[in-house]
């Protein structure tokens, strides 16, 4: 991986961090009450009201690309994690790398788990109906 992507990735999870926690939510909202208490100095003109559009504007775009890189690199890592309890575990592999499946093999593959699911449960509640039954 290149420096300048290592450097990203490190800011991405800073700045994702950072933007998660209660005190910058403080901050944005005292940011946001001093720009509204500032308007009658200003007298509500154009040029104060284009500082919070802008302002915002330019933070929400840029706020997209760096949570958007975070999400996918834990995304990435979660999906590592997964396919590593399914291939030491008794769950069967085919599960691995499921996500690079096409939207409609997911869909009956989903299907396929909640049929199974179904089963295991009527399967169970028969047992907990016998057991009940016998004492």
């Amino acid at each position: 991986m290149s420096n300048k992507s290592n450097f990203f990735s490190s800011f991405a999870t800073a700045v994702a961090d950072l933007s998660g926690k209660p005190f910058t939510f403080v901050a944005a909202l005292a940011l946001v009450l001093v720009w509204a208490v500032s308007g009658p100095f200003f007298g509500y003109s154009e040029t104060w009201q284009l500082v919070i559009n802008t302002t915002t504007t330019i933070i929400t775009f840029l706020m997209v690309f760096v949570l958007q890189n975070s999400q996918n690199r834990d995304g990435k890592a979660l999906q590592a994690k997964l396919d590593e309890l399914i291939l030491t575990s008794q769950a069967a592999n085919k599960f691995v790398g499921i996500e690079k499946l096409e939207e409609g093999e997911l869909r009956e593959m989903s299907k396929t788990l909640a049929e199974k699911a179904e089963c295991v449960e009527e399967k169970a509640d028969e047992k907990s109906a016998a057991e009940a039954a016998s004492a």
